[in-house]
């Protein structure tokens, strides 16, 4: 017998008091806890420093209980968002979920942190195998003040009478669904569901693909697995990282705040155009210069654009020998002798800025030779590299040796040769590309706001094969490598001589480099971003179907291990040189450890927006399957004429905002229309304001991102790009209640499913 409408609102009301009664509970041992942690603080800063051991102990403890302060503020809000009952044979188990695990003052477990392997029932439970879990609840709790309650029943015979009563809410992925976009992705752990658990918890070795159509919660996953092998694999990711690759600047604004929710603060987030330390590119190539840039085969072409720069004098001015005017007088290095240098330094094998090293010192040397001739004195063989030293000092001697092998950097090796037709056509050439394949390369000179996020990929590939001279840099790094090594010889002693070596709170090489550092050291993610060649533990990529061949080649310079998240939908595909298939992509980098998860469940898109969607997915990738929508709500989706043009598009997007109840409303179109459409628009925002109720955007801009509602204007411009009908299905997909297609020509023909 169903209850009546007072019963049921009784009902809630009993059981939010039963849970607020449990989270206040949980809320006040963590204001102990906190409370503790800064007595201890305190006292620990106030100890006696007596002597080193004592001054060490001292700081250590300091250092413990300020970052256990730290982490009990990190999780104020939200710190219980579940509950599962399970049934044992001795009884049943309510087993609280949260963002970090709590025990009372007798010890007892009052809070389950969420990756712990006691919560995965929490996320793994399904109808067909409820793991256990006779109920699960949601709790949405706002400010230690407990909103609302979603249950889910898996079993209703193995509840008491008292948790059947109780029952309340619906499924709380469609309540948060239906919720207004707030222009933040939100901490959303207590709505992932058995698919995406299978993605979060997957093996951190090999690379893991994550293929889902629009809405099936790829970045939600993606994001939480971070989060989860920070947690599991902490001893190795904690110090190399994890690196997160979004589609766009915006992107990565959008979901800024989840892992720092989730209480880790060592990933690296960064768009392909920022993976290149002193660069920050936003701006995209035209799709011909993309489509070049992408492909592999530009590596042979800036390999030949090296070698280019390593000369003979007769390349370099011309003249067969090399003549240097000194302060002694014009100094003449025979070109055979010249050639055999620079013949013998491409031999070494090394990159370009390392054999450097060598060309200078034999030509110097050489130099050094022609003066004793030249001034009639004899020089001994031991003198000649300090002569040498002494002629690199004049100007003309270091201009001469630098246009036979100049030390460049990324910047100006691309920039002079894009910025040089003919040197473009040389390398070219020696390439095996023809003049025509390299002439749309060809850019005026620029400074570094120029770099387009298509060049970073090639800065980093040059990079590689410029590499530098870093001989100074070694011998520095192994006196510091001994030194620390007596350093941590001595700590371990203090460390063992004060017991804090056997309650292992700190390592002597943690201890060592405390007491070394003069101030407060980077965190693993500040030092990982601003270090070209560093390597992370893990590698998380989103909107990965956007990736160029050469900037998987960025991106896998930064994971040797190959153990990484690779997210994305090759029916989104949208760059010139993205991605047509997973296993073409990265099997090359990975053979044999690349697994495929497919997430086949749209739970943000309506299913009357999907199924107009739809029709264009079978132009733009007929090989892919929709997922399917769980949602039937929202507003019908329409497509509206404009007869005067976009001078209609303002009243137009009032309309729809009234219509989507005051949410959020993204204005989609074309590159070519943008600029027109937000001239119209002015008040609405850009890319970098994703607060604001109205945001104008490309289909490329809104990749990954999700509105409460979408205005589409002009399909036809957007379909007539080069990869058209996948920025249409970008572009229908990112509404969660209402869509609208605006057109002043007329419909497309793929969307004639809106003129029924």
């Amino acid at each position: 017998m169903s209850q009546s409408a007072p019963e049921a609102r009784s009902s809630e009301q009993e059981a939010l008091a039963a849970e607020q009664a449990r989270v206040t509970a949980m809320y006040g041992r963590l204001d102990e806890l906190r409370t503790r942690t800064e007595t201890r603080l305190s006292d620990a800063r106030l100890q006696d420093r007596t002597g080193y051991a004592a001054l060490v102990e001292r700081e250590t403890r300091a250092f413990e209980h300020a970052r256990e302060r730290a982490r009990l503020g990190a999780v104020e809000e939200g710190l219980c968002f579940g509950r599962i009952d399970l049934s044992h044979d001795d009884g049943p188990e309510a087993r609280y979920i949260g963002r970090i695990g709590l025990r009372d003052s007798e010890y007892e477990t009052i809070l389950v942190d969420w990756r712990a392997p006691a919560a995965r029932p929490f996320y793994a439970a399904t109808p067909g195998d409820p793991n256990g879990v006779t109920r699960r609840r949601h709790l949405r709790v706002r400010r230690r003040r407990v909103t609302g309650l979603d249950d889910e029943v898996f079993d209703a015979d193995r509840l008491s009478d008292t948790d059947r009563r109780q029952l309340v809410g619906e499924a709380a992925l469609l309540t948060a669904l239906r919720g207004a976009r707030t222009g933040r992705m939100g901490d959303i752990v207590a709505t992932i569901q058995t698919e995406q658990d299978r993605v979060i918890r997957a093996r951190l070795d090999g690379v893991l693909v994550v293929q889902g159509g629009p809405g099936t919660g790829k970045t939600v996953a993606a994001l939480h697995r971070a989060a989860y092998l920070l947690y599991t694999h902490r001893d190795v990711l904690e110090r190399r990282g994890v690196l997160v690759v979004g589609p766009n600047p915006a992107f990565l604004r959008y979901i800024g705040d989840v892992l720092p929710s989730l209480g880790e603060a060592e990933a690296v987030m960064r768009t392909v155009g920022g993976l290149f330390p002193g660069v920050s590119a936003v701006r995209h190539d035209p799709y011909e210069v993309a489509a070049l840039k992408g492909e592999t085969r530009i590596a042979d072409l800036l390999r030949a654009a090296v070698r280019d720069r390593q000369r003979t004098p007769r390349e370099a001015f011309g003249t067969g020998d090399l003549l240097v005017e000194t302060d002694a007088g014009v100094l003449t290095v025979p070109g055979q002798v010249c050639e055999h240098v620079v013949r013998t330094a491409r031999g070494l094998r090394l990159a370009h800025n390392v054999a450097r090293k060598y060309t200078v010192n034999a030509l110097l040397e050489e130099l050094a030779r022609a003066e004793s001739a030249l001034l009639g004195r004899p020089l001994a063989e031991e003198d000649v590299p300090f002569v040498g030293e002494r002629l690199w000092a004049e100007d003309p001697v270091r201009e001469a040796l630098d246009a036979l092998w100049p030390h460049l950097t990324p910047e100006r090796l691309l920039r002079e040769l894009f910025a040089d037709p003919e040197a473009l056509a040389r390398a070219g050439r020696r390439a095996g590309r023809s003049p025509g394949d390299t002439a749309p390369l060809h850019r005026d000179g620029g400074g570094p706001r120029d770099w387009t996020v298509q060049d970073v990929p090639l800065l980093d590939e040059a990079a590689e094969l410029l590499g530098r001279d870093d001989s100074a840099s070694r011998a520095a790094a192994r006196r510091a490598a001994a030194e620390r090594a007596d350093e941590e010889r001595y700590a371990q002693g203090v460390l063992e001589y004060t017991g804090l070596f056997e309650d292992g709170m700190m390592s002597a090489a943690g201890l060592a480099a405390r007491h070394r550092d003069d101030g407060p050291g980077a965190t693993t993610a500040e030092r990982a971003g601003a270090d070209r060649e560093w390597t992370y533990g893990h590698v998380i990529v989103d909107e990965a179907q956007e990736l160029s061949p050469m900037a998987w080649r960025t991106v896998m310079r930064r994971v040797p291990t190959r153990s990484l998240t690779v997210v994305g939908d090759l029916a989104q595909t949208g760059s010139a040189a993205g991605a047509s298939s997973w296993t073409g992509a990265l099997e090359p980098y990975a053979p044999g450890k690349v697994h495929v998860e497919r997430l086949r469940v749209n739970y943000r898109t309506p299913a009357p927006i999907m199924a107009v969607a739809a029709d264009v997915l079978r132009v733009a990738a007929p090989e892919e399957e929709p997922p399917e929508s769980v949602r039937e709500d929202g507003a019908p989706p329409r497509a509206v004429a404009l007869p005067g043009g976009l001078a209609d598009l303002p009243a137009l997007v009032e309309a729809e905002r009234a219509r989507a109840g005051g949410g959020k409303v993204a204005v989609i179109a074309s590159e070519g229309r943008i600029g027109a459409v937000r001239a119209v628009l002015p008040d609405a925002a850009g890319a970098g304001d994703l607060g604001q109720g109205v945001v104008a955007l490309t289909a490329t801009e809104a990749k990954g991102l999700e509105f409460d509602s979408v205005v589409v204007v002009d399909p036809d411009a957007l379909l007539a790009a080069p990869r058209g009908a996948n920025d249409l299905y970008v572009a229908l997909t990112r509404a969660t209640r209402g869509l609208t297609v605006a057109h002043a020509a007329p419909l497309p023909a793929v969307l004639s499913r809106l003129e029924e």
